[in-house]
């Protein structure tokens, strides 16, 4: 049993089911800033109505996220040490900045947020909720300039063996992170509006009582969705061409791949240094899928007509296709990572240099034990998103007003 391939399994598994509630995470918090910001301007109770009940699910997504967050990160330190040894100076700079960003500051104004319902005036109630949609989308940005350095390194000169950081400038301008963040963030507004169409619509075809409230959230869904999908394949397609010049191994054999491939021979010795299969075919998956997603313009004119809704078609139709942004999201990660194989820092540091010197029985094990933890996390959160969801929006825990406090019962008189 090959270590480094049980490594590399592993490795899959913890990010691809993270990268799942980071999305959701990333969507919906930016659907509930809209939705608290027009409560506060407007005054209109559907609002509020509206942010307890989605922020309930994004407040259940972000809790068993996080436990998913610590999961990936002990994986790091038990499967690839040599990555920590070698680039851990670069690397682990912007990873420090995105753990200040999510787990202080995120997560102290979450905190807030949650718990300031009903204590705390609205526009500092407000604040908060800007202050967690700002910070998440900082920590994604982090996440990113992070990776970013792993397809494409710079900023940073080897010394003693050891790679050190000495531009940090390079890491914020690197041709490998401004599409592909856009990209990464168009996609998790595509599957937070996605998810709360598709909630939305159940209701709907349900016929619930709050049909108007359900009305406006699947129009809010689909608008954002249908803005998403497009730039989603602009930022997609915008890639080609900082991945082809940084990165010249991924798509094709030309020339340019040609003469890196004999540099690398020369410098690493003979290998096969051209990335496997699935990274083109989980991307070709992709594409197909963000076209097939693009069809969700076709349905925006359930945003004026209710008899349209009444139809329930359409609105199936929504339900069937909600899986299909996690999917491509999964694909794209696929694309992205598999691409650069089989190099940890592309061109620097070789997937097999990077892995822990730990037998093959240890990390079967490690393997089993977190994929499933990491699968029960994800099933217990789909299936308390699912319960909550179908409570309806009735009366949400999230922002319920206190109980009024009860008067102490008055002794009885004792008679003499």
């Amino acid at each position: 049993m090959d270590t480094l391939l049980l490594a590399r399994l592993q490795f899959a598994t913890t990010t691809s089911i993270h990268f799942l509630f980071v999305v959701v995470t990333l969507g919906l918090v930016t659907l509930l800033v809209g939705m608290q910001t027009a409560w506060v301007v407007t005054g209109n109770p559907k609002w509020e109505r509206l942010t307890r009940f989605w922020g309930q699910l994004y407040v259940i997504n972000y809790v068993l996220g996080i436990a998913t967050g610590i999961v990936m990160e002990f994986q790091f330190g038990l499967n690839w040490s040599g990555l920590s040894r070698y680039v851990g100076n670069v690397f682990g700079a912007p990873l420090a900045i995105e753990t200040l960003v999510a787990f202080f500051l995120e997560s102290t104004f979450l905190g807030m947020w949650i718990f300031g319902w009903h204590r705390l005036r609205k526009g500092v109630h407000l604040a908060l909720l800007w202050g967690v949609a700002l910070t998440a989308y900082a920590s994604a940005f982090w996440i990113m300039v992070a990776n970013s350095w792993l397809q494409h390194p710079v900023g940073y000169e080897v010394r003693d063996g050891v790679a050190h950081l000495t531009d940090f400038g390079a890491l914020l301008t690197n041709p490998s992170l401004g599409m592909a963040f856009g990209h990464v963030v168009s996609a998790a507004l595509l599957v937070g509006g996605m998810l709360m169409a598709a909630v939305s619509a159940w209701h709907l075809i349900r016929r619930t009582p709050d049909f108007a409230l359900f009305r406006t959230s699947l129009r809010i869904g689909l608008v954002t969705s249908a803005l998403a999908i497009s730039l989603v394949q602009g930022f997609g397609f915008a890639q080609f061409g900082p991945v082809g010049e940084v990165q010249p191994t991924k798509f094709g054999q030309g020339p340019e791949a040609q003469a890196l491939i004999a540099d690398w021979t020369a410098r690493f010795g003979p290998g096969d240094y051209t990335p496997p299969v699935l990274a083109n075919v989980g991307l070709g998956f992709m594409i197909l899928i963000g076209f097939t997603l693009g069809c969700v313009w076709f349905l925006l004119p359930l945003l004026f007509r209710d008899w349209i809704i009444r139809l329930r078609f359409p609105l199936w139709l929504i339900l069937l296709g909600t899986p299909l942004p996690f999917v491509a999201v999964i694909l794209g990660w696929i694309a992205r990572e598999v691409g650069r194989q089989p190099w940890v820092a592309y061109g620097v540091l070789p997937t097999e240099k990077a892995v822990s010197a730990v037998g093959a029985p240890v990390m079967l094990t490690s393997l089993i034990g977190f994929s499933l933890l990491l699968g029960t996390l994800a099933v217990t959160n789909w299936v308390l998103l699912a319960r909550h969801a179908a409570r309806g929006a009735a009366d949400p825990a999230l922002g319920r007003p206190p109980a009024p406090p009860t008067e102490p019962a008055q002794p009885e008189p004792v008679l003499a």
